[in-house]
């Protein structure tokens, strides 16, 4: 099994919370990223995503809430990390949670980045920029 080019201009945001989700949108909008932003409110919603675009282009990078319904963050990247596919997509958790065994466990999930969401619009904006830019003009992903 391969994974198919993950786009560099394709993130997929798990977020139950609207007004997280508008803020989110807006600040990739206030950017003027022309980035294909999708967005699903809980775990189960994103891994059946996935599935729906199998065979398909994967996004760039997940961003991905700890605290949802139905099925949370942690349940989720776990999910991920484990899928022969769907491993290779770098999973952000971007999470109010912040305490160091948290933030642990994630790791030890697999998670390759940890940000705890910022308090503030204008951080929000900063934070999603350097989020974007690394994944998307640093970091070294394989192909496959």
């Amino acid at each position: 099994m391969t994974i198919k080019p993950m786009r560099k201009d394709f993130i997929l945001v798990a977020e139950d919370d609207a007004d997280d989700r508008y803020l989110m949108q807006t600040a990739f909008d206030e950017k003027g990223y022309k980035d294909k932003v999708e967005f699903v409110e809980n775990g189960i919603e994103l891994i059946n995503y996935l599935e729906s675009i199998a065979n398909t282009e994967y996004p760039g990078f997940i961003l991905l809430d700890l605290n949802m319904p139905k099925k949370d963050g942690r349940e989720t990247l776990k999910e991920i990390k484990q899928h022969p596919v769907f491993k290779k997509i770098p999973v952000v958790v971007f999470t109010t949670t912040k305490n160091d065994a948290e933030i642990q466990r994630c790791y030890e999930l697999g998670a390759n980045t940890y940000i705890v969401k910022p308090t503030s619009f204008e951080s929000l904006l900063t934070v999603i920029q350097e989020v974007r830019n690394y994944w998307f003009s640093v970091a070294s992903i394989p192909a496959s």
